[in-house]
């Protein structure tokens, strides 16, 4: 039975109702997201600045050992240089700039190409650091306690800035995931991960897991995917399918219509694997328009509104 897809006439009240309820979380708790971001993000600056001494020592040797105090560095150059634009300025490892902002030095690089890219990545990063931010490098001086301070709280905010929308749209999917996890819990279910390697069609009866793994598959290659909440109802036995939840929040109209081909490929995968009746089932936040709505309806999607949590009652839960 459809829960919202198949009734148009309702979904223009609901639209207003989901932006509403965004707009509420937003206002409420957005900023103590981006606050709670800023203060991980100075602490990073700061470590980066103690690191290099001020920034008076880039060398490959420090972002050799210190590869995570790369993302630091390019938000204090003049202007702040953005992945590719150091990529095509150095004419170093894109592999390279992955791996140093995920924390590593790629194994498989040859030590003469590291050592050569950090070279040039030093050159760069120290010939375009922003004097105005950091005034004690005309005097080759380590920075005072306050400088370093001021120094760090705009440099991270300069990396709150770039990354704002993803701080925002983390905060409010485990929002989203603490309400579902809430109401199934109301109803007696209970939280099993599915062990390591074990597929969700293993879980009990009475179940549900958060991140969870399902199988697609791509042509004629299987490939993992990933779920936020997967189900398994307490009157289903077990090695059946769970339910199988997506949760989507969105701040703006525009950016969900670019991305609603997503879960029309998650499911054509699921189905490829696991047969035509598999459903994927989206719990929605925020802004998702009539046209959004009516693709997803039309690929076969339904969805849950957070603002009437209930309706996932009709899943069979």
């Amino acid at each position: 039975m459809s829960i919202n897809c198949d009734k148009p006439h309702l979904w223009k009240r609901d639209i207003e109702a989901s932006v509403d309820l965004f707009n509420r979380w937003f206002m409420r708790f957005a900023p103590k997201a981006y606050r709670d971001a800023r203060v991980q993000a100075t602490t990073g600056v700061k470590h980066a600045l103690q690191i290099t001494k001020g920034l008076l020592t880039i060398t490959p040797k420090v972002l050799r050992q210190h590869p995570e105090i790369l993302p630091a560095l390019r938000a204090a150059t003049c202007p702040p240089l953005a992945r590719d634009r150091l990529i095509g300025l150095s004419g170093i490892s894109k592999n390279l700039v992955k791996c140093m902002e995920q924390g590593r030095i790629p194994p498989r690089m040859s030590a003469q190409d590291i050592e050569d890219d950090l070279r040039s990545t030093a050159r760069i990063i120290s010939r375009m650091l922003d004097s105005d931010i950091f005034p004690w490098l005309e005097h080759r001086r380590p920075p005072r306690g306050e400088q370093q301070y001021r120094a760090s709280t705009v440099v991270a905010d300069r990396l709150c800035g770039a990354v704002s929308d993803p701080i925002i749209r983390n905060a409010q999917e485990r929002r989203q995931l603490v309400n579902i996890e809430k109401h199934l819990k109301k109803r007696g279910y209970k939280r099993r991960q599915p062990p390591p390697g074990r597929t969700v069609e293993e879980m009990l009866p009475g179940t549900f897991g958060v991140r969870a793994i399902a199988h697609g598959k791509a042509g004629t290659r299987m490939v993992s995917i990933p779920v936020d909440v997967a189900i398994q109802p307490k009157s289903r036995a077990r090695g059946a399918l769970p339910i199988l939840i997506e949760a989507k929040s969105a701040g703006d109209f525009t950016n969900v219509n670019k991305r609603r081909k997503e879960e029309a490929t998650k499911l054509r995968q699921l189905r490829a694997n696991y047969g035509p009746d598999v459903q994927l089932t989206l719990f929605l936040c925020g802004y998702f328009d009539s046209g959004y709505l009516g693709y997803e309806a039309a690929e076969g999607i339904d969805w849950v509104w957070e603002h009437r949590i209930t309706d996932m009652d009709a899943l069979g839960i």
